[in-house]
Formats: C-alpha cells, sequence, structure tokens
C-alpha cells in the first residue's frame, strides 16, 4: 500500500474539495484509521531473531568424501541445534493428525520438510528454508596459500 504524508493528503484534499467540513471529517477517520494500524502494530509480538541450521542426511554414518542430501531450517537465535530434529518430529506429529496427514502421513524427515505447511513449522518455532534437500559438500574450512590448477 502505498504511503502518503498527512499533509500532503490535506493539501490534495483542499485543492480538490471545495466543502471544508467534508475535507475534516476525511482527515479525522484517517487519522482515527492511522491510530488503529500503529496500536495494532505495536501489539504484535516483537520478531524473532532466527539462526540457520543445517541438517545432513548421514545415512552411512561418516561425513568423509561424500555428498549428502541436507536441509536448511532456521529456529530462534536462543535455542539450541539440538532441538530442531525434535521440532520437525512434533511438526510431522501434528501434521499426521490433520485430515490431509492422515490422507498422506509423513514417515521422513524428508517428507516432512516437503509436505508439512509452514504454518505447522511455525507454531513449533521452526521455519524450513529448502523444502527439497540441496547437497552438502565437506570441506577442511581451509584456504591454501598457492592457487590450485582449476580441475
Amino acid at each position: 500500500m502505498a504511503k502518503i504524508d498527512l499533509d500532503k493528503l490535506r493539501n490534495i484534499l483542499h485543492r480538490n474539495e471545495s466543502d471544508v467540513r467534508k475535507v475534516n471529517e476525511i482527515i479525522k477517520e484517517v487519522e482515527l484509521e492511522l491510530q488503529i494500524e500503529k496500536e495494532e502494530r505495536e501489539m504484535r509480538p516483537p520478531m524473532v531473531k532466527k539462526q540457520f541450521v543445517t541438517l545432513i542426511s548421514d545415512n552411512e554414518g561418516k561425513l568423509v568424501d561424500q555428498d549428502f542430501a541436507s536441509w536448511v531450517v532456521q529456529i530462534p537465535e536462543d535455542e539450541s541445534p539440538a532441538t530442531v530434529i525434535d521440532k520437525i518430529h512434533q511438526s510431522a506429529y501434528n501434521y499426521n493428525g490433520t485430515n490431509k496427514g492422515q490422507r498422506f502421513p509423513v514417515k521422513s524427515v524428508g517428507e516432512a520438510c516437503e509436505a508439512v505447511s509452514a504454518k505447522i513449522f511455525k507454531e513449533n518455532n521452526l521455519w524450513v528454508k529448502t523444502k527439497i534437500p540441496v547437497l552438502a559438500v565437506r570441506c577442511s574450512n581451509k584456504i591454501g596459500e598457492e592457487k590450485k590448477d582449476s580441475i
């Protein structure tokens, strides 16, 4: 929605409307709406600061020289990343209790990330950023001194 300064609106109305009382009534209504909107904004809970967490599918139990499927999620900044799996399980359980979940239940983390709605995840303070898995590659986190030949 376009935002306009109240003084500009008042000037435009005065130029286009000859009845001053009508202009004043319109301005009062606009001010009332702005006040209501301000009160609603103040009543909203503060935004939650979030941190990113990557879930890596490590079926073999090793993280050496392999690519893995992973999902990127966000949780509140003050929560432990160890709670992510429990939040996904709880969200999947809640989803499986719905009509759609009873018809098409989710049975894995990947299915939960794809099928469970954002609303259900949000109730558990979890935001899934990648519904389909992305590849995760292990690295040593070091930059060498010399430039290596490109492959």
